[in-house]
């Protein structure tokens, strides 16, 4: 993740709706792809303040009127938005019951983790679209909470009472159980399923990890992916869940996968693989960025690898200093790596690449 700068010479970071020197808007522009300060506009609407841009921008309805939001829409001067949603935004299909108390700030935190997702596959040239783009595999996001059975049915959710919300993704939809971003019920959670590193942008990434898998794997290479991953059709999905709950992950987890639920299944194999391999590429973007060292071209996964092992390393003293859990628990393990080299190759040989992006490849 980049950092930003102000017109006034404040840094900007990337959640920033407001520049915290100067007291200037600030928001996400989609055409130079930087947080800058915003410049209101003689014929209404914004600025962008790069002067290397310059875009008429309006701000994203959840900017402007609902504050979860801080990225832009680029417009013609004068003009009204064709869709009053930012390119994070407009893929939600259902947001929390904002009547409830406590529901907004929860939604805010889902939306900057989603943001934070986004910008990463932008920068690795993920596709994506919506239903309205006509996009082959439709995403969207439904943001729900398994309703309390002593309130009044109804709510914005569109649930009944007896709806139990499981986050995960089926057919382009992605499900996310909004007491998540509860980071006391989100800890709890994370303790009892001894997950070390549950967070909400880990779900983002998990679960678009089964979208990728859907958009690029399926009726397309499922047998190459079989031969690294092992046999998603035997046993069942629903067969390999009730015995991992039942039975545990092997003992010996730890020596080929990158996580305990990714010995589960073919399919959670993939996506933990996939989720660690982001979590390397927003780690070492963030560093370069930060001039902390790594590669500067991404094309050589074997450098990517080693610098994150020994970034790694030093984030981890560092956290140990400050009495805090590794950023990286546990190493990555040959057989691991082998299937993340699997990830880095499908995300190169799919990239699109997009004006403004800084390239990773």
């Amino acid at each position: 993740m980049r950092t930003f700068g102000c017109t006034c010479g404040e840094i900007l970071y990337y959640d920033n709706t407001q520049c915290e020197t100067c007291g200037s808007d600030v928001g996400y522009c989609p055409m130079c792809r930087q947080v800058v300060a915003l410049r209101h506009h003689e014929l209404g609407g914004y600025l962008c303040s790069n002067a290397t841009c310059g875009a008429t921008l309006t701000k994203c309805y959840n900017y402007d009127v609902e504050h979860v939001c801080n990225h832009c829409i680029a417009t013609p001067a004068g003009q009204a938005p064709r869709e009053n949603l930012c390119n994070c935004c407009r893929y939600n299909h259902t947001i929390p019951a904002l009547d409830k108390e406590g529901n907004r700030e929860k939604w805010q935190r889902l939306e900057i983790a989603k943001r934070r997702v986004f910008y990463q596959l932008d920068l690795l040239g993920l596709p994506r679209g919506n239903e309205a783009d006509g996009f082959p595999l439709p995403l969207s996001f439904e943001f729900k909470e398994t309703p309390d059975p002593s309130t009044t049915p109804g709510t914005t959710d569109m649930l009944d009472d007896h709806e139990v919300v499981m986050t995960g993704h089926h057919n382009g939809k992605i499900t996310i159980n909004i007491h998540e971003a509860d980071p006391v019920e989100r800890e709890r959670l994370r303790v009892a399923f001894n997950e070390t590193n549950r967070s909400l942008i880990g779900h983002f990434r998990h679960e678009l990890a089964h979208y990728y898998w859907d958009l690029l794997i399926k009726d397309k290479q499922e047998d190459t992916c079989r031969t690294i991953f092992g046999d998603h059709n035997n046993p069942s999905y629903s067969d390999a869940l009730e015995r991992y709950y039942q039975q545990g992950p092997p003992d010996d987890w730890a020596l080929n996968y990158a996580s305990a639920y990714a010995s589960m299944h073919p399919w959670e194999d993939f996506a933990e693989t996939f989720t660690t391999y982001l979590e390397m590429v927003g780690t070492l973007d963030t560093a370069r960025n930060m001039n902390l060292g790594g590669p500067g071209v991404y094309t050589d996964f074997d450098a990517m690898i080693a610098a994150y092992q020994k970034l790694g390393s030093a984030i981890n003293e560092m956290n140990r200093t400050m009495g805090l859990k590794d950023l990286l628990s546990r190493p990555l393990v040959p057989p691991v790596v082998e299937k993340m080299r699997y990830i880095h190759q499908l995300i190169r040989n799919c990239q699109i690449p997009m004006q403004g992006t800084p390239s990773f490849s």
